[in-house]
């Protein structure tokens, strides 16, 4: 099965209550870095290895995201206008895209919201993410890792940063230095980035977050492994993450875009 069969979940329903200078009138991942939303940042980075089908589970303020994608061509094409009326779209990175803008309720738990989209997922593996991270993960390593292993699901284990700069002292208290943050290289987390068998779907409760009995049980029964990634990591929790990834965008070196 090539890249371009798998479908990719993205998890796009949240309401990003500590983001509420910018979701109170848009959902968490339309808000954007570099002036396009980062949902289209992320689908872009899984284009890049070959991914072309995207179910997007909405809920709060689905219809913005709706709207969106009705309209992207319009939004991210080369458009040519020749005589007679007639419109031809070229370059966009949305071109060759199948999307499902699939309605998983505006409360639901991210379980539920899996379960719900899982009707459109005709393949034996899938894809899964959040709609407000960023990485540059090597898609296609994961996936072979997951291909390798054989058990039921894959997820990054990414390093977290830390929150705060370092300070160096000396013995007397005289402050020597400052050191940006850091990568916290002992501990991993949940990146967000996961490959599983469609059959995990079946595992699935509609009153749970993916994050608490569904990883936990899979974990238990030895079928979730973990592929290590050392690279770029961030996730958009906070106004102070935005503007971090806002910053690195305009510097021209995004990691996630390739």
């Amino acid at each position: 099965m090539q890249n371009k069969d798998i479908p990719i979940l993205i998890l796009a329903g949240g309401r990003g209550t500590r983001l509420m200078e910018e979701t109170r009138e848009i959902p968490k991942p339309m808000v954007s870095i570099g002036g396009k939303p980062i949902l289209l940042h992320l689908m872009q980075s899984y284009s890049r290895y070959g991914f072309r089908k995207f179910i997007i589970c909405l809920g709060y303020k689905g219809d913005v995201i709706k709207e969106y994608f009705l309209n992207i061509r319009e939004k991210t094409s080369t458009i040519r206008l020749h005589a007679g009326g007639k419109v031809e779209f070229e370059s966009g990175p949305a071109n060759d895209w199948d999307i499902t803008l699939a309605e998983t309720g505006e409360h639901s738990l991210t379980a539920m919201r899996i379960l719900l989209a899982g009707e459109y997922v005709d393949t034996p593996l899938f894809g899964l993410t959040y709609g407000d991270g960023l990485s540059d993960v090597d898609l296609d390593a994961e996936l072979a890792f997951h291909r390798a292993h054989g058990k039921l699901g894959t997820m990054t284990a990414v390093h977290p940063p830390s929150r705060f700069g370092m300070m160096e002292m000396g013995e007397d208290g005289k402050v020597l230095a400052f050191r940006e943050k850091e990568k916290l290289h002992n501990d991993y987390i949940n990146g967000g980035f996961f490959f599983f068998q469609k059959e995990f779907i079946s595992r699935l409760k509609e009153n749970e977050s993916l994050e608490a009995a569904p990883l936990t049980k899979l974990s238990e029964d030895g079928e979730l492994f973990a592929y290590r990634h050392n690279g770029f990591w961030g996730c958009m929790d906070t106004m102070r993450d935005r503007e971090n990834l806002e910053k690195i965008y305009e510097s021209g070196n995004a990691p996630w875009a390739g």
